[in-house]
């Protein structure tokens, strides 16, 4: 994938959780006492984290799974304690380091190869899952379609991965913060249409071998998320 604004995106991400954003998400992503916004924050992600490893199953021993954008690590932990075999990639190097921080020694029967990289990596090799958990939602549609098919070129059977769906307040706060200088501010969460994201994912040959699996809408305070599954036929 070789789109100038996936690339020009993804860099700004990068800079964004290495320059500005380390401290606050590790405080997010622990047991640290937040703000009530972030508490639903958190809630909430904790909730899609559960989805999105209930989907792949409760024994994943012998299974290898992507965590493409693991952020600190804590889904990679989990799915490792279920008997995976994880590969958790992320950008942002700060980020790495933390989940390696956090990150068990052993896991029962699973493993964790944490590495700094782009999750679209054809030389990662194949997986039996792969799971994006907040990792697509500040790309248009057409850039996570196109992510989404790179990621199945290497993908056996399921790609779990999350996306804003559009609300009237979202698309709003969208459309008035392209008129702002961004400075420090976090990447703006992109919202998306699931008529349109199926609509996509169905012209795209590159995913001709999948179908849509499961959906499901997360929402707690500010956290608002939608867990989406394609499957391979």
């Amino acid at each position: 994938m070789n789109t100038q604004s996936y690339h020009k995106r993804r860099a700004e991400i990068a800079h964004y959780f290495d320059h500005t954003a380390t401290e606050a998400w590790s405080r997010l992503t622990s047991n640290s006492p937040v703000s009530h916004i972030r508490r639903t924050v958190r809630a909430g992600r904790d909730t899609m984290r559960a989805i999105l490893l209930e989907r792949m199953g409760t024994d994943l021993s012998g299974l290898r799974v992507l965590d493409a954008g693991c952020g600190t690590g804590a889904l990679s932990v989990e799915a490792a304690r279920r008997g995976a075999e994880v590969l958790a990639i992320d950008i942002s190097p700060k980020l790495i380091a933390l989940a390696q921080e956090r990150a068990p020694a052993t896991f029962n029967g699973g493993s964790i190869e944490f590495r700094v990289g782009d999750m679209l990596d054809a030389s990662l090799g194949s997986f039996d899952h792969v799971v994006a958990m907040d990792s697509l939602i500040h790309y248009r549609t057409d850039d996570a379609v196109a992510a989404l098919a790179g990621l199945a070129r290497n993908c056996r059977a399921s790609i779990q991965f999350t996306f804003a769906p559009s609300t009237p307040m979202l698309e709003l706060m969208h459309a008035v913060g392209r008129w702002f200088p961004r400075g420090n501010r976090a990447p703006a969460i992109v919202p998306v249409r699931e008529t349109a994201l199926a609509a996509s994912i169905a012209r795209e040959p590159m995913l001709a071998a999948w179908s849509q699996g499961r959906s499901q809408h997360v929402k707690s305070g500010f956290y608002q998320s939608q867990a989406y599954e394609i499957v391979k036929r």
